[in-house]
């Protein structure tokens, strides 16, 4: 009994090959196996023979291009009757890979789709492009004659396959890396052979009395969510809580009836922005929009001009009376029109006055140049406030307050910070020194950083260019106490270091104890225990690392418990070792 291997592809690049470097199956079998025989005489593959573990055979078939396996029809019968499947390329022969992709892979996809062969799908050398290796999913530099190892993921994922790098064809990675991997299978595939056919003879018996370790998957790693959005919650909290106002109505007889933000107002309507001066009326090629401007405000320029909030009389009694339940509807951003609708219609007696008040709200949300409302609805419908009050970030439209982080200077406009920011609240609002002043002070924090924190502020989102950035705007959400952006940093940072290859892990020089460390510094506590699982379950690389040692004794010991491979498991794997080769027949490879 026997174990079949096929070897599909072409790992040496054509145009720099070495004659006299062995390939893939002949340097591990060479040095991993006794009794080597190497048949070069069937027209599609080279076959060997060999014996490992002592006792089981192993029958490897080896075809290094597609164009020859293709001529004869019946080696795709050999194919499906592999135990083990390898499939290989070079890093930096794009033809090798593609080979695979376009020709092999398919094959295999078929032949197998309703079996459980394993597949290994080995990546072999190091990019020979100038500059550092890149392995972005969006960066094309790589990408004339290298492989990157996404694409070779990407490959092995379709084919529910394990992917392995193997940067050249030496005894560490050969015989370690990949040699370890091929001997899981080839046990795994004798074990399946022997209970199918039954007994075996008594020396073959001695050998498997101690089972194969079984190697388990890696711990599920721990799922970090983001809190909701409360964006429009914060701005109705904002208009409740009547803090920063700038805008005051009131109605004819000069009663007092509602306070807002201009900034607020602006965002979703011209009528307010030609009301406030902030446009001027040339610039408005849409009568209607002056005409309801006119009709309905008029405003004391007065109190712009001395720092005061504005005030507005609403000429308009009807509208005035339901001036509380608009500004409401306007402060979520304008969209549930048939829930005001109805508020509206159940407040007012006569449908009439609704039907009035309804169609004053429409001209002050009419859209320049469109004179048909079931289109601005529709627009309505789609609008989102964050995307509104998100023009005005890092504009002086409005501005109240200017920060200086480093050498910039930021204009913002309180309202937003106010309602979005517990700490800025309190600081605006308080009796410190920031809610007088019109120049804030910034230290700590970078004006990057400092940037895409207003900018979520803004806008509920937020873009972090690296891993870096990304933990210096945790630290930041943590002091400003943004739970919801601290989330988020979170999960940006994970997805990253979820994205990096083994390769790009080993060789980055980032710190991921450096990270553990500024995660628990800063009490985020879900990222902190999601990287101390990822640094479990990448036992192998992170424990070869200076900083592995800076770990704490705790740490150390949860990272024990959770490792991938499981110590428990390297024993079971060593003392199976031990036992095959104290054998009769004892073997080479052990």
């Amino acid at each position: 009994m026997s174990v079949c291997i096929v070897l599909l592809g072409k790992e040496r690049n054509s145009l720099y090959e070495d004659q006299e470097e062995e390939n893939l199956a002949s340097f591990y079998l060479r040095r991993r196996a006794a009794g080597l025989l190497v048949d070069d005489n069937h027209p599609v593959f080279t076959l060997y023979r060999a014996t490992v573990f002592g006792t089981v055979q192993i029958v490897a078939h080896e075809c290094l291009s597609w164009d020859v396996f293709d001529r004869d029809k019946c080696s795709q019968n050999i194919v499906g009757e592999a135990d083990v499947i390898v499939l290989k390329y070079s890093v930096n022969d794009r033809a090798s890979f593609l080979d695979i992709k376009d020709h092999f892979a398919p094959l295999i996809k078929q032949k197998f789709q309703n079996s459980d062969v394993p597949v290994i799908v080995s990546a072999i050398g190091t990019a020979n492009n100038d500059g550092p290796f890149c392995t972005c999913p969006l960066c094309s530099s790589d990408r004339g004659t290298s492989v990157t190892s996404s694409e070779g993921i990407q490959l092995a994922k379709y084919l529910g396959a394990t992917f392995l790098e193997l940067q050249e064809i030496n005894d560490f990675f050969v015989r370690n890396y990949f040699g370890g991997m091929l001997e899981y299978f080839i046990l795994e595939s004798f074990k399946k052979k022997s209970t199918v056919k039954g007994k075996k003879k008594k020396k073959h018996d001695k050998c498997l009395m101690i089972k194969a370790p079984k190697l388990d998957l890696p711990e599920q790693m721990p799922v970090l969510k983001e809190d909701p959005s409360q964006y429009e919650s914060d701005l109705q909290s904002l208009l409740v809580r009547s803090q920063c106002v700038d805008v005051i109505f009131y109605n004819t007889n000069l009663e007092q009836m509602s306070e807002a933000h201009r900034i607020v107002l602006c965002s979703v309507s011209c009528v307010f922005m030609l009301l406030f001066g902030e446009k001027p009326a040339s610039d408005i090629d849409d009568p209607a929009i002056l005409r309801t401007a006119r009709a309905l405000f008029s405003e004391c320029r007065e109190d712009m001009a001395l720092g005061y909030p504005v005030r507005v009389i609403v000429k308009d009694s009807l509208f005035c009376s339901c001036l509380s339940d608009i500004l409401h509807f306007i402060y979520s951003g304008a969209r549930n029109w048939g829930l005001l609708e109805q508020c509206l219609k159940k407040k007012m007696s006569d449908p009439r006055d609704a039907s009035h008040v309804l169609h004053r709200v429409q001209c002050i949300l009419k859209v320049p140049g469109n004179d048909d409302f079931a289109s601005d609805l529709n627009l309505l419908g789609k609008l989102n406030l964050s995307n509104s009050l998100g023009r005005f970030f890092n504009t002086n439209f409005l501005a109240d307050v200017i920060f200086h982080v480093q050498d910039v200077t930021i204009p913002a406009h309180r309202a937003v910070l106010l309602a979005r920011c517990e700490v800025m609240a309190a600081m605006f609002s308080g009796s410190y020194v920031e809610a007088k002043s019109l120049r804030i002070p910034v230290y700590g924090i970078s004006k990057d950083t400092f940037l895409i924190f207003l900018e979520y502020l803004y806008t509920d989102a937020c873009h972090p260019e690296s891993i870096q950035q990304g933990i210096s705007l945790l630290i930041c959400s943590e002091m400003y106490q943004v739970p919801r952006l601290q989330q988020m940093c979170e999960c940006y940072i994970t997805n990253q270091l979820q994205n990096m290859s083994s390769r790009e892990l080993a060789e980055t020089s980032l710190s991921v104890v450096h990270l553990l460390r500024n995660a628990k510094f800063h009490n985020s506590d879900g990222l902190s225990n999601w990287l101390l699982y990822f640094i479990a379950s990448n036992y192998l690389i992170f424990s070869r690392k200076r900083d592995f040692q800076d770990l704490s004794d705790e740490e150390r010991a949860f990272i024990d418990i959770h490792r991938w491979p499981s110590s428990v498991y390297l024993k079971q794997l060593a003392e199976y070792r031990r036992h095959m080769h104290s054998q009769k027949h004892r073997c080479a490879v052990m």
